[in-house]
């Protein structure tokens, strides 16, 4: 088994790094894991209860000296526009998520770090097989985010087989979670449903009925990240790219869960056409087979046990006095 010792995770007041930062502060402690962004955020956790340090990616030199100066083994580069955003501005897109990633690679590499980086159900396209998609088959996205999520998986892999590079990394699927709002992803309608499941009793879906797509509760992602860099890594084949999944459904399947716990919610479509096509190249379903057998993946949340749970910590959160309706 791989230990972390001291920690450097990149883009931490994101929807992930919110949640992986706090995590590994509880296992690692607080002292050993150095959170940055590139913004400073006066009331988060992240910036107040550890190690805090405001970090551009694209500045390689700066993120060297964090390295060296906390003496830093793993690097946990989370940093990127996300798959909606990027194709508003698909430029920016390809200077971040690779100039930024290349300038991690490089510091690992040359301090000797281990690191992980996401990739994401975003790498497939439309001649990826859609259902049960293997592990290795065709990758041909045809969005700006897909495209640099491909080139991540690649160049990681470069990184390992020329330099020796420690590099590991998961493709993510629709990521949910109460703690941290998403940040211009596909799959955040997801997330949205129980915001509004819970203020007004009804939601309108940019995502069309009869789309699926893979999701996971960030819980499960957080112990997936944790374990996958945590293994052996003579038993890693797969590095930088495991299909991950929980769970696959449509707009009609999370609002029949919500209406086990809230009879009276109602959901109406007003389909967003560049969201709804960056879904309709993605999988509907993914092969996990190779997580589970390389490092014993094994999520532990279901379409309903999810939408309990983040129903009860959003009612929390908000302020929402909500007695669910538990039928299930």
């Amino acid at each position: 088994m791989f230990v972390m010792k001291k920690i450097l995770v990149t883009g931490s007041l994101g929807q992930i790094g919110t949640e992986l930062t706090i995590r590994l502060r509880e296992l690692y402690g607080a002292e050993n894991v150095l959170a940055t962004d590139i913004r400073h955020v006066d009331d988060s956790p992240v910036v107040n209860d550890g190690l805090y340090a405001t970090l551009d990616v694209m500045d390689g030199e700066r993120m060297q000296k964090l390295v060296n100066d906390y003496q830093i083994d793993t690097i946990i580069h989370l940093a990127a526009l996300l798959s909606a955003t990027a194709e508003e501005k698909p430029l920016f897109a390809w200077n971040l998520n690779m100039g930024g990633l290349l300038n991690a690679l490089e510091v690992a590499r040359h301090s000797n770090c281990q690191l992980f980086t996401p990739s994401s159900i975003g790498a497939f396209g439309p001649s990826t097989p859609k259902d049960h998609t293997p592990q290795d088959t065709i990758q041909r996205p045809n969005t700006m985010y897909g495209v640099t999520k491909v080139s991540a998986e690649l160049l990681c892999d470069y990184y390992f087989t020329k330099f020796g590079v420690d590099t590991r990394g998961l493709r993510f699927p629709g990521l949910i979670s109460h703690k941290a709002l998403p940040g211009g992803g596909t799959t955040d309608y997801a997330v949205d449903i129980y915001y509004e499941a819970l203020k007004h009793q009804k939601y309108t879906s940019y995502i069309a009925k009869g789309t699926y797509m893979d999701m996971m509760y960030m819980p499960d992602a957080i112990d997936a990240i944790i374990k996958l860099m945590e293994a052996d890594p003579s038993g890693l084949k797969h590095r930088n790219a495991f299909n991950i999944t929980a769970m696959s459904f449509d707009p009609e399947e999370i609002a029949a869960s919500i209406r086990k716990y809230i009879p009276a919610f109602t959901m109406d479509y007003k389909v967003d056409p560049a969201r709804q096509q960056i879904a309709d190249s993605w999988p509907n379903s993914i092969d996990a087979t190779a997580a589970k057998e390389e490092w014993d993946f094994n999520p532990q949340y279901d379409l309903d046990r999810m939408t309990k749970s983040m129903l009860e910590n959003l009612a929390n959160k908000l302020g929402v006095e909500c007695r669910l309706m538990e039928s299930v």
